[in-house]
Parts: structure tokens; C-alpha cells; sequence
């Protein structure tokens, strides 16, 4: 190999290198950069009551979009966007006479709006990449496009009462010894904002966010390596995760949740359809869905399905009392097609689709075919179905959150088996050679090495 060879060959392995630090690093950068959201209404206005996520979650884009489409169910259509270069939950700590200092009230607009609005929403960590997303998501909800307000014309603008409106106000951002008073600035400008929407009364739905996360801790090597070493105990991140299915009740509450990865559907052996991205696309059709404290039906209709116009997948789930638990269990009765004006295909629960009525079912796979969950009657003959990372709750839901979940899975799954008979394998064999060893027994006579020795005498 000549020196030529050599030299391109470290040239490329320091390429890869880099190539692979810089990849690193990116990873770490997405890992670790949050940003906060804050949500309140005016005065006279509530939120819903929308579960907080818990400490430590990282709020991702899907799940944002579902607080937020929540949020306007009850909240004024009128929304004040803030929308800051840069912002961290650590701004809030560090410079914290910003945010709520008493004694000087011209800069602690923000803590007064919070402390005055009925249930205020405050996510402390935020995919900051899915903060570009919250004024495409208000424009979609609200069908209008937003008004862009550069806060020293503000004097200028015009309130209309009467028509829905999205403001979107940006707020500059910097580090060093000029954050403080900048952020002084942000906060005034935002008093002055709630202020002109007060003096005119019209009710309004804040949100204070940024668009980059201004302060990020990197964690030590030490951390960083025994977060690797525990990858395989956590789940894997994923960049958006889709939201559930939610059917309210009368009252506007949350009564019947469904999630899943697939929800595949055959008809005469046809190509499988996936009807999961059409229900999860924010914009599913739940007509004729309804749900008490003993029946639950959850209906999602379609259009041309398999050349039908018309098709309706309906979970019936029933809450029933089993006497031998003594306690109240929920029950997939049936899973019903719907098509052609009127015709049914059904397929009946087996019996294994079923969890406690506080509890949320889930199953990794939910099939009519091989170890059926699903078993179809002969109106069901012409069709298949198969559920991927099934999840589905139809009482006593709380929130738009899954209760905890009732696994399909036996506690005897192939891999506890396989370690099992290998157990018992290695058991076996132990025994046997153990067995081998004590049947060795030694000799009970030896030759004298000082007595005469032994002649056999030879006949010639």
C-alpha cells in the first residue's frame, strides 16, 4: 500500500468522524432544547380542564395541537399570539424580578394575567421545533390568516369586536447583561396589548411562547453515557406523536378515547386500507357515536372505501359487572363495517378484549386472522381486520389522557417460555452430571508395592 493510500484513507476516517460528532451533537442539541408555553383567557373566561402533562414530559407537536384545539372549545376566538425570539423556563428562574416582582407592578404583567385567568395552561417543556407550528395551528382552527403587529405600531391598530381575529405580536430577544431589561420591555409591551384589549372589552386567548429555546444545559459525559446505558428500559422518542381520538359527551366532556397505529381493513382479499390516517388527522367524522355509564358506541365514518360510498367502523363496548371479580369490567363487544346502505359485516369479541371499566385496553395486535381477538360471523365473511397498537377507553375517562392500561398480552409470552424450558434444560443436564459424579466409586483393593511381586510361571 503506498503513502498515497494511506494518507486518503485518514482523510476519510477523519471525515466520518466529524461527520458523526456533528450528527452527535444535532441529536443532543434536539434532545435538550425546550421552550415554554403559557396559555390564559381574559377575565370572565376559563380554559377547559386540560391535564397537565407530568414533570419531566416534553411536550411534542401532536400532543400541542390537541391542547390547543381543546383550549379554544370554551376560550374567546380572539387570540393575542407572543411570540419571542428566544425563551427558556430558565428565564423565569434567572431573571426572575422580571416576571412577578411586587414592589415595581410595570413588570409583572404576565404573573398578573396568570394569577387572574381561571385555569391557565403552562407547559414547562415544549418540542421547540413544534412552537413553529402554534400560529399555523390557530390560522387551521380559526380559518382566518394572522395579523402581524409590530408592537411600535400598536397605538395604531384598530379592534373589531365583532370578528373573530388572530394577532400575532414578536418580541426580540438577547443575552448577556441586556436580557433582563429586554425581557422588562417584552413584559410592557404585553401589559400594554391586554391592556387595549380590557379598555375595549373584548375578550381574548393569550399565549406567550418563542421560537428557539435561548439557554440550554448540556449534561455532563457521565450522565450522558448512563442515559445510553439505560436506552433499552425507556421508550424510543418519537418526533410526532398523533393524538387521540376523542367523542365528547352532551355535557362537552371526554367520554370514549381510541388510539392506534393501523387500522388496517380487507374486503375479498383485496390490498389492506389503513383508515388509521384519515381518523387521526384531526379531523374525524363521529357521527352517530354515543356513550353512557353502561354503553359506549365509538362510529368513524368514511367515504369511498373500497368503491363504497359509504363505510362505518363502530366499536361497541359494553360496562358490565363480572360476580366472580365483584368489580365493573369493560367489554369490546363487537367491532361492526358498516357499507352499501345498511349491510353489516360483524366480528364478535373472543373474550380477551376486555379491562377493568377504570382501566384503558391496549393491544399490540388485534386481528380477525391467526389467534383471532376478532371473531367473524358469516356477514363477515368477505372482510379482515387488523389493529396495530390498540388503545381504546370508553368509561370513566378523565381528560383527554388514557387511564393506566390493561395489556392484551399473557404473562406467559413465547419469550418467558423459551426461558423457561432453557432453565429447565440446564437443570436437567446439572442433575445428570451431578447423578454421573456420586456413581463413581474407588477402588476398594491395591497391589502391596513391597510385597513380592506377582510371577506367573510359563508352561514351555
Amino acid at each position: 500500500m503506498t503513502e498515497v493510500d494511506v494518507e486518503t484513507r485518514r482523510s476519510t476516517f477523519s471525515t466520518m468522524a466529524f461527520a458523526s460528532v456533528l450528527l452527535f451533537i444535532f441529536s443532543f442539541y434536539s434532545c435538550y432544547a425546550q421552550v415554554p408555553l403559557l396559555v390564559w383567557t381574559s377575565d370572565g373566561y376559563s380554559l377547559p380542564h386540560l391535564t397537565q402533562p407530568p414533570s419531566g414530559h416534553v411536550v411534542s407537536d401532536g400532543h400541542l395541537g390537541a391542547y390547543l384545539k381543546s383550549a379554544l372549545n370554551t376560550a374567546p376566538h380572539n387570540v393575542l399570539l407572543f411570540l419571542q425570539d428566544k425563551l427558556s423556563i430558565d428565564d423565569f428562574t434567572v431573571y426572575g424580578g422580571v416576571f412577578g416582582n411586587k414592589q415595581d407592578s410595570a413588570f409583572y404583567n404576565i404573573e398578573a394575567a396568570l394569577q387572574s385567568s381561571s385555569n391557565p395552561l403552562v407547559l414547562p417543556s415544549l418540542v421547540w421545533s413544534a412552537s413553529d407550528s402554534v400560529l399555523e395551528l390557530f390560522q387551521q382552527e380559526l380559518g382566518i390568516p394572522a395579523v402581524h403587529i409590530n408592537p411600535s405600531a400598536l397605538k395604531e391598530f384598530q379592534l373589531n369586536a365583532s370578528q373573530r381575529s388572530l394577532l400575532a405580536v414578536h418580541l426580540p430577544y438577547t443575552t448577556g447583561t441586556e436580557a433582563k431589561e429586554m425581557l422588562l420591555k417584552n413584559d410592557k409591551v404585553i401589559g400594554e396589548v391586554l391592556g387595549m384589549f380590557k379598555s375595549h372589552g373584548v375578550p381574548y386567548t393569550a399565549v406567550y411562547t418563542s421560537l428557539k429555546p435561548s439557554i440550554i444545559f448540556p449534561e455532563t459525559p457521565v450522565m450522558a453515557e448512563s442515559s445510553i446505558g439505560r436506552s433499552l428500559l425507556q421508550a424510543p422518542p418519537q418526533a410526532s406523536v398523533k393524538p387521540p381520538i376523542t367523542f365528547n359527551n352532551t355535557e362537552g366532556q371526554p367520554c370514549i378515547l381510541l388510539w392506534a397505529e393501523n387500522l388496517n381493513v380487507s374486503h375479498k382479499l383485496d390490498q389492506w386500507v389503513d383508515l388509521g390516517p384519515a381518523a387521526f388527522s384531526g379531523a374525524a367524522n363521529l357521527t352517530g357515536s354515543t356513550c353512557n355509564q353502561t354503553v359506549s358506541r365509538l362510529v368513524l365514518n368514511y367515504q369511498n372505501v373500497f368503491d363504497f360510498q359509504t363505510v362505518q367502523l363502530i366499536f361497541s363496548m359494553r360496562n358490565s359487572l363480572f360476580p366472580v371479580s365483584a368489580r365493573q369490567w369493560s367489554v369490546i363487544e363487537q367491532v361492526v363495517i358498516e357499507y352499501d346502505n345498511g349491510k353489516r359485516a360483524v366480528f364478535n369479541g373472543s373474550g380477551g378484549i376486555y379491562s377493568p371499566a377504570e382501566y384503558s385496553f391496549h393491544c399490540q395486535s388485534v386481528s380477525s386472522i391467526q389467534s383471532p381477538l376478532l371473531v367473524p360471523t358469516e356477514s363477515a365473511a368477505d372482510w379482515r381486520l387488523s389493529f396495530t397498537d390498540l388503545q381504546i377507553q370508553g368509561f370513566n375517562v378523565m381528560g383527554e389522557d388514557f387511564s393506566y392500561a390493561s395489556d392484551c398480552a399473557g404473562f406467559f409470552t413465547p419469550g418467558i417460555w423459551m426461558g423457561l424450558l432453557t432453565t429447565l434444560l440446564m437443570i436437567l443436564i446439572l442433575t445428570y452430571g451431578l447423578h454421573m459424579i456420586m456413581q463413581v466409586h474407588t477402588m476398594d483393593r491395591f497391589d502391596d508395592p513391597k510385597g513380592p511381586a506377582i510371577s506367573v510361571p510359563l508352561n514351555e
